[in-house]
């Protein structure tokens, strides 16, 4: 599997209005969306990527804890955290395309659709 290196080219902000955690989450995310980092390519372990951004061991542990809820990478016990598949926020992007598209065809105005979706979630 691929190594991305100790911090993943992250860096944290303790000036901007995220908490630490939200910053690690969404630069990781952003790096699977845009290809940087590619399915299978290994994760730092939550100790090392912690020290290598003077971060709490637990802030970076509930950074991997939601993009494993959010199916980006997958925690596989002494193997690590590895990234789990391509770019989960480009599907999203791409199948609301698809579906606006549709909504859109079918006739549909934007509350018209956006209803449908808050039904479809609610399901």
């Amino acid at each position: 599997m691929p190594d991305p290196g100790p911090a993943l080219g992250l860096a944290v902000d303790d000036a901007a209005g995220a908490a630490p955690f939200e910053q690690v989450r969404d630069q990781i995310r952003a790096r699977v969306d845009d290809g940087t980092l590619a399915p299978g390519t290994r994760l730092p372990p939550v100790r090392g990527l912690a020290t290598s951004l003077g971060l709490a061991a637990n802030t970076v542990a509930r950074a991997y804890k939601e993009l494993e809820a959010l199916g980006v990478v997958e925690t596989r016990g002494r193997a690590g955290t590895v990234v789990r598949g391509s770019g989960v926020e480009r599907s999203v992007r791409e199948a609301a395309a698809a579906y606006v598209a549709t909504a859109r065809a079918l006739g549909l105005d934007d509350a018209a659709a956006l209803d449908a979706v808050r039904r479809a979630l609610r399901a």
